[in-house]
């Protein structure tokens, strides 16, 4: 075993004994939580190590260093999330890869991926990102869409051809009613989840929790976990 591939073993075990422990504390089973390993920064050298010890869901924020990271790893067993914001611009190459798009902020969004979904042939599982930190109206300071504005993005989703409405999605505000308290952010997305859900059942996926909060989402209910550091180590250089 190469030292890279014994460094990311260890981490990954304390990872999941951290999902495991969690899962416990909130009466939940283990496998009711799905962890996605966020692969961005780190070379696809890296990913394929990160197959072969079993994961099967990674994540991405930059088009630029996805495509070639999925193009590079196409040939092993992993569904690939996009969890950056995304540009209208950039939709055409990311359809291409993405089996999710967990950023889902605005409708010209919605119709950009609807289109190349369609023209790829490809049916792309989406998020509503939701910004708990969006004034009225507004967006968050890390995308994302306002509370108010869930139920009418999500139900765009639903009716776009080459779209799958998925769930939910959010990250910790570090502003707002909810900067530092994490838990209650992620309850309160379960209960927009539970709001969806009563117009789309399926709709049953909810992103939430990282590296340093994955506990709290996994107490409040997150169906999926996107954890990075953790698992990969410190980034340096990021860009």
């Amino acid at each position: 075993m190469t030292e890279r591939k014994a460094q990311l073993a260890a981490n990954l075990a304390k990872v999941e004994e951290r999902i495991a422990a969690a899962c416990k504390a909130a009466g939940r089973e283990r496998e009711e939580v799905t962890l996605i390993v966020v692969t961005k920064t780190y070379p696809a050298s890296d990913v394929r190590i990160l197959s072969g010890l079993g994961v099967r869901h990674v994540a991405e924020n930059r088009d630029q260093d996805a495509a070639p990271k999925a193009a590079e790893c196409s040939d092993l067993p992993l569904s690939w999330h996009f969890v950056g914001q995304l540009q209208t611009n950039k939709v055409r190459s990311v359809v291409d890869y993405a089996d999710f798009v967990q950023s889902v902020d605005r409708s010209r969004l919605v119709a950009a991926l609807s289109k190349e979904a369609v023209r790829a042939g490809r049916e792309v599982g989406c998020l509503v990102q939701v910004a708990l930190d969006a004034q009225e109206g507004g967006r968050g300071d890390r995308g994302g869409v306002g509370v108010g504005g869930v139920e009418e993005l999500a139900d765009l989703v639903a009716e776009s051809p080459g779209l799958r409405l998925d769930g939910l999605m959010t990250v910790a505000p570090l502003a707002g009613e909810y900067a530092g308290r994490q838990q209650d952010a992620f309850e309160r997305l379960m209960d927009l989840s539970t709001v969806v859900r009563r117009a789309h059942p399926a709709a049953n996926m909810v992103s939430a929790g990282m590296s340093s909060d994955l506990e709290q989402a996994v107490a409040a209910g997150a169906t999926h976990v996107r954890v990075g550091t953790a698992v990969l180590g410190v980034r340096t250089g990021l860009r």
